[in-house]
């Protein structure tokens, strides 16, 4: 067996001497005996799944063809036809990162068959690891027969050296430069069928759980301490803050003795993280989107950061739109039914790459920022990195002419024009554009200096230092000269949050409720876990933005108070257990279904990891004059004498109730506890207590149900389920019977909408979209205020509304 890298030409010698090794090393002797304790680290290898898990080899950018499935297998009802092949190494790949490990030794086996009939009579095959970058290691070789299922049957152990977080094999011919100057020789279509690597079971994953207080209880800076997060997209949409994260927990392996883990690798990250929040401190935790990758929404992309959000009205159908980064060379979008997806794939190729017109100086073609201007048109403002060695090393350095805006097709999915210059002075990457009583804003993040930029360089008066963020002032959305530079709009995050902090940033801001806010990350919970050794894992937060008389922008200052809560939470409805305002020692999983509260198109997340001490906690919940007479949780029990305890106002506040969690295990079940004395706004503890050394349960959902015996005002409320071109609406009504004007909220999975003065005998309706061919049974909730006997009274209904399936 022998590595090596393969470059954009790869020797022939170092295939022969491969081939060398193999013979010499008695590859086709016997093979070590399996036993019981390996495993087949190789999933569907005989492709009775389709084509599930495999893909075809897209280690470079020459690599190309069709994966099918055939009936002409040697064993079972299928195997794998690969066709059109651009390359010798374009044959059927199978990710086994994270399973193989160094030092170990493996047995290969897997059936090939060719059939071409201008082919050679013999042929030799490889299957072949790539671990990354432009190592690949030969590791078994078979020599066929043209017509005939051959048999790859070897051993062979990985060096204990070898870096393994990226391995994939896959199955190739002999390589060659010019493979198309003889595609019968070396192009030839094969088949691939009972697919297996047997060897040591792969290593237990290292366990993603912060298990430190990472957003401490009274701040809001980091937004959440569960997980990390970095260049946050806060995007606003039916009364919440989404916040679209690069998902550094990606690549997050601690070590379990030390805590540490390695330094963050920006190639393994390819999902975005979802959040959000109605009041900016509880934030709910909607799990990762797959993106990029083989299973992604967009396979034909490796990896996706620096998102950035946007939604428009496309051929009369509100849609979502989500761009990202495809690592450095290029950018993307995917386009959802709301927020929370579900995400296609309308482009089968890059939104922004090299062939984008005006786009050719710009080094890196990623970080792609939305914006939707009131008349409709959309902009894209993208790029960053090295300038360009045409221009001289001064002007590399302060106006570095790096960054892009383009104009976006009606369809948000595709470009008009060529792309237009943004100089934005020391400009380094993370263009972002907001608008504000008609003047535009362009943020950016500004570059350290070195060679990329012209050397040594002495920076213009005014200009910003390494790693801050500095703006421009515009009045049109595709013209920013230098002349519109406004100063700087947030030093380096390292000046409020100390050593560890440091690095560039990356930023966005979003307007909520009639204030400015302004998002940027920092590595705060990755220093709380290490100390100020961090690791490069990056947390989001917020903090409010301000403007002066003229229209520039106050300089914000970084802090872990963070924002003011906006409102206080409801706790009087069904609501997902992970939104945290702060939390310990626990993680999240998706489950199967959709969320009780967003909707059956939405990703269901549980909290999980829950061991003896561990807690979670809501801030500012409004539990009304009245209070809370009992609190229900759906639980999935996973260890016998374990409990729930509520707490009001710290960790170890008084004991308000407490929820057994004494139902069947393993299976999902609603458990309730009594409330004393829960009445007016509090910050609300759940602290989980039971046998120690094991997961004691899961979480899904909380509710809390107000006391009984309060006045309430009289309202009707009626709800159905209806269909308008083929796709699903709940439809609520309410009738306010009150002698006085009162308020009315209707609250559903799919939306909310609030009517204020409604009048004695009024009628309120609205009717909300599902996004969605069908909608299951479900409830609504409407909540009427208003004056009553001279006191401030709430009063809340719960509706139920049939399953509707539209089209039948």
């Amino acid at each position: 067996m022998e590595q090596h890298m393969r470059r954009a030409t790869r020797g022939g010698i170092a295939v022969i001497a491969t081939v060398g090794m193999v013979l010499a090393a008695g590859i086709f002797a016997k093979t070590a005996p399996v036993h019981a304790a390996d495993t087949n680290l190789i999933v569907n290898g005989g492709f009775e799944g389709g084509l599930a898990n495999w893909f075809v080899n897209n280690g470079n950018s020459a690599d190309g063809g069709q994966l099918s499935v055939t009936s002409d297998a040697y064993s079972g009802q299928g195997a794998a036809l690969v066709a059109s092949r651009t390359t010798t190494g374009s044959g059927p790949m199978q990710d086994l990162s994270g399973k193989v490990q160094a030092g170990q030794t493996y047995v290969l086996t897997a059936r090939i068959k060719y059939e071409n009939p201008s082919g050679p009579a013999t042929k030799q095959f490889f299957a072949t690891m790539h671990y990354g970058a432009a190592t690949y290691t030969n590791l078994v070789s078979v020599v066929a027969t043209k017509g005939q299922w051959a048999q790859f049957n070897g051993t062979f152990t990985i060096p204990a050296t070898q870096n393994v977080s990226t391995a994939r094999l896959f199955f190739e011919t002999p390589w060659t430069s010019t493979p198309s100057s003889d595609p019968n020789l070396h192009l030839m279509d094969f088949k691939l069928d009972d697919v297996s690597v047997v060897g040591a079971a792969p290593p237990a994953a290292p366990s993603k759980t912060i298990e430190v207080v990472g957003k401490l209880p009274g701040e809001h800076n980091p937004l959440i301490g569960h997980k990390f997060g970095a260049d946050g997209f806060g995007f606003v949409h039916d009364g919440r803050v989404y916040m679209y994260l690069t998902n550094d927990t990606q690549g997050y392996a601690p070590d379990p003795v030390t805590g540490v883990s390695p330094g963050i690798n920006y190639g393994d990250i390819n999902q975005i993280t979802v959040i959000s929040s109605a009041d900016l401190v509880n934030w709910t935790d909607h799990g990762e989107i797959q993106v990029a990758g083989p299973n992604g929404v967009a396979p034909f992309t490796g990896n996706s950061w620096a998102p950035g959000m946007t939604k428009k009205v496309v051929n009369g159908e509100e849609k979502f739109f989500l761009y990202y980064a495809n690592g450095g060379g290029s950018s993307n979008v995917i386009t959802g039914g709301s927020p929370l997806g579900p995400w296609i794939s309308e482009r089968t190729s890059t939104l922004i790459n090299g062939s984008t017109p005006g786009a050719e100086d710009v080094a890196w073609k990623f970080d792609p920022a939305p914006f939707v201007d009131d008349d409709g048109q959309p902009y894209l403002y993208f790029g960053g990195g090295p300038a360009s060695t045409s221009m001289p090393p001064a002007e590399r350095f302060n106006n570095p002419k790096n960054i892009r805006a383009i104009e976006l097709g009606d369809n948000m999915v595709s470009t008009e024009g060529s792309a237009a210059v943004v100089d934005a002075p020391v400009a380094f990457e993370a263009g972002h554009v907001f608008k504000r009583e008609g003047r535009y804003y362009f943020s950016y993040s500004s570059h350290f200096g070195g060679n990329d930029f012209g050397g040594p360089q002495t920076p213009l008066p005014g200009y910003p230092g390494g790693g801050q963020i500095g703006y421009m002032i515009s009045d049109d959305p595709m013209s920013w000269p230098k002349e519109t530079y406004a100063g700087v709009l947030f030093p380096n995050q390292s000046q409020f949050f100390g050593a560890g902090t440091g690095g560039n940033n990356h930023q966005s801001v979003f307007e909520f409720e009639g204030k400015y806010y302004f998002t940027y990350h920092a590595p705060t919970l990755n220093k709380r876990i290490n100390g100020n050794t961090t690791q490069g894992y990056r947390s989001p937060h917020i903090q409010e933005l301000t403007f002066n008389p003229d229209g520039t922008i106050q300089q914000v200052v970084g802090t872990y108070a963070g924002v003011n809560q906006v409102r206080n939470f409801d706790p009087y409805r069904v609501f997902e257990a992970e939104t945290f305002g702060w939390s310990k020692g626990v993680s999240t999983r998706k489950v199967d279904g959709g969320s009780a509260q967003f909707g059956a198109a939405a990703p269901n997340l549980v909290v999980r990891d829950i061991d003896n001490g561990d807690w979670t906690a809501l801030s500012s919940v409004d539990f009304g004059d009245n209070g809370a007479r009992s609190v229900t949780a759906k639980v999935r029990a996973l260890a016998a004498g374990a409990r729930i305890e509520v707490r009001l106002d710290q960790l170890t506040g008084p004991v308000v109730g407490t929820i057994p969690v004494d139902t069947p295990s393993g299976e999902w079940a609603e458990v309730t506890a009594e409330l004393d004395g829960v009445s007016g706004v509090h910050d609300v503890y759940f602290t989980f207590a039971g046998p120690t050394g094991v997961d004691l349960f899961e979480i899904d959902s909380w509710a809390f149900e107000a006391a009984t015996g309060q006045p309430e005002l009289p309202v009707t409320v009626s709800a159905q389920a209806r269909c308008l071109g083929g796709r699903a609406y709940v439809a609520v009504q309410a009738r306010n019977d009150h002698d006085g004007s009162v308020g009315i909220g209707l609250e559903t999975p799919y939306g909310e909408r609030s009517f204020e003065g409604v009048a004695p005998g009024s009628n309120v309706y609205q009717s909300f979209n599902t996004r969605a061919a069908s909608v299951p049974a479900g409830s609504v909730t409407v909540r009427v205020t208003g004056a009553l006997g001279g006191s401030d009274v709430t009063t809340v209904r719960t509706v139920q509304h049939p399953a509707i399936t539209c089209g039948e």
